[in-house]
Order: structure tokens, then C-alpha cells, then sequence
């Protein structure tokens, strides 16, 4: 049984794998990485969160995300305003907006291309089955 769990966990990783590298590749069109469009995508959801709420959103440390955001400040896709306390919020800027939509459209042609050889119903089984695993352990 442990080679078919495995050979499971590693054919989920692969997929992941080869996913990532063809959005990051593909998102170099519209001017960013993966790792940065995945922030933008994140404050663009939760506009106001903190660093410790955009890291968990991000699956990234703090710090990873601290620097990263530097990063999309001084690009002027992200603006820090200050909040409740000593919280610092973050808010995409108008060219962050923009960045984010481009991304989306790239993201879309990149998964449709790497979701393609399933059926409509097969993805959304697979949806269904990893938001199962992934409740589960959320819980």
C-alpha cells in the first residue's frame, strides 16, 4: 500500500510542479512571477490584511513575505498604510489592479492548457476530492 500512496503523492506533486513552472513562465509576459502574483491575487481578495494574514494566504513565512511585498511596494503595485494599533495594511495600487487582472487572463489560458486532458466533470471531481483532503486537515 505505501508504494500506491506514494506514487499518488508524487503524481499530485508533479502536477503542481509542472503547473507552477508554466504559470511563472508564462506570467514573465505581463511583467511578474508567480510568487508575486499570487500576493497580488491575495490582497486583491483581502484588501486591508496584514503581513501574518497574506503569508498564510500565500503558504510563505513572514519574513518571505515581508520581502516580497518590499519588493511589490517599490514597483508601486502595493501600497503599506498603516492600521488598528501597529498593524500595516496592504492595498493594491491601480497598476497593481492591472497587474493582477493581466495575470488572471494568463492564468486562465495557462490552466485551461494544463487541465485539459480532463473532462469538465472529471475537474470538478478532482476539485471536489482535494478540497475533502485539504478540509480536512484545515480543520
Amino acid at each position: 500500500m505505501h508504494g500506491e500512496l506514494q506514487e499518488l503523492g508524487r503524481a499530485v506533486k508533479q502536477a503542481q510542479y509542472r503547473q507552477h513552472r508554466a504559470l511563472d513562465s508564462a506570467l514573465a509576459a505581463v511583467g511578474t512571477t508567480l510568487a508575486q502574483w499570487d500576493a497580488l491575487r491575495a490582497i486583491g481578495r483581502s484588501p486591508g490584511s496584514s503581513a501574518r494574514e497574506l503569508a498564510a494566504a500565500t503558504f510563505q513565512t513572514e519574513q518571505a513575505f515581508g520581502t516580497l511585498v518590499g519588493r511589490l511596494a517599490a514597483q508601486d503595485l502595493v501600497e503599506r498604510r498603516p492600521g488598528h494599533g501597529r498593524r500595516i495594511e496592504h492595498h493594491l495600487t491601480p497598476l497593481g489592479g492591472q497587474v493582477l487582472a493581466a495575470g488572471h487572463k494568463v492564468a486562465d489560458e495557462v490552466l485551461a492548457d494544463c487541465f485539459a486532458a480532463l473532462s469538465g466533470a472529471d475537474r470538478a471531481t478532482l476539485l471536489d476530492l482535494l478540497r475533502r483532503l485539504t478540509a480536512e486537515r484545515d480543520a
